[in-house]
């Protein structure tokens, strides 16, 4: 269990970040609130995924610094920033012929200790994170024999049995039917308020961001166009900035956040 209090802090600070080609992020600085679900929205291409990759210490910055709980994410042991930080990249592949209970069980190894390979309280995270993605009756099943939908839930759970207090996730959606990304995005929400876990996700989709986000994150051309509550954010003149989409932007019936609806006839 994580509360609000225990929060990692996640910060960059001037960071620049390349493929080794031109620069696809350029001396962003951003602060992720801490205990509140961020999600990182713009066009393909803008470097979204780019920046939660080296969020997650997957590329190190041509430049500048991300920072967790104060020090240098680059300069901290890998396992110590795995127990704090759990990702889910974008499209991630399973070795060959893996099953989804031996999947899950990798989301566990950085709280492995050399004497004390596999415990109780690992057998337990493992099972809470299968049934919460609804895995369990698929533990079985080797992870390349599953619809897409079924594998990136098989992911997600991996991403929950490693129980860390900051999750990044790049789309998690991904794959999933309307049905199932409702669900994910309500789990998310709920690991959010019941156990204060603080989340960052890439969503494609502008109004299942303006649903689920406390903070949105507005990326164009590799740097902030905008950032605040949705409220500010989702706005026909940001979104057609962005996206280069008219758009018309009303009050979500349901939960009052805005929705965005194309203006094109």
């Amino acid at each position: 269990m994580h509360s609000k209090s225990d929060a990692p802090t996640l910060s960059a600070e001037g960071l620049t970040l390349s493929y080794g080609g031109p620069d696809i992020v350029t001396k962003l600085g951003i602060v992720i609130p801490p205990g509140e679900i961020t999600a990182i929205i713009g066009a393909n291409g803008c470097g979204k995924s780019t920046l939660l990759r080296a969020m997650a210490r997957l590329l190190r910055p041509v430049s500048g610094a991300v920072i967790l709980d104060g020090e240098a994410i680059n300069e901290q042991p890998t396992k110590a920033v795995a127990r704090r930080l759990g990702l889910l990249p974008q499209a991630p592949r399973a070795p060959e012929g893996v099953i989804v209970s031996d999947l899950v069980r990798r989301g566990r190894y950085p709280h492995q200790k050399v004497f004390q390979q596999w415990s109780p309280r690992d057998e337990e995270a493992c099972e809470r994170a299968m049934r919460l993605t609804d895995m369990l009756k698929f533990e079985g099943r080797p992870v390349d024999e599953l619809s897409g939908g079924q594998r990136q839930r098989a992911w997600i759970a991996m991403a929950l049995a490693q129980d860390t207090p900051l999750m990044l996730l790049d789309e998690p959606t991904t794959y999933l039917d309307i049905a199932h990304q409702v669900d994910v995005l309500e789990l998310l929400k709920q690991l959010n308020a019941n156990e204060g876990r603080t989340i960052v996700m890439v969503l494609h989709d502008l109004n299942l961001a303006s649903r689920y986000a406390n903070h949105l994150v507005a990326v164009a051309d590799g740097g902030i166009v905008a950032e605040g509550a949705p409220g500010e954010v989702i706005t026909s003149e940001i979104v057609e900035r962005v996206f280069g989409l008219p758009t018309v932007v009303i009050e979500d019936p349901v939960t009052g956040s805005p929705l965005c609806v194309p203006a094109i006839s």
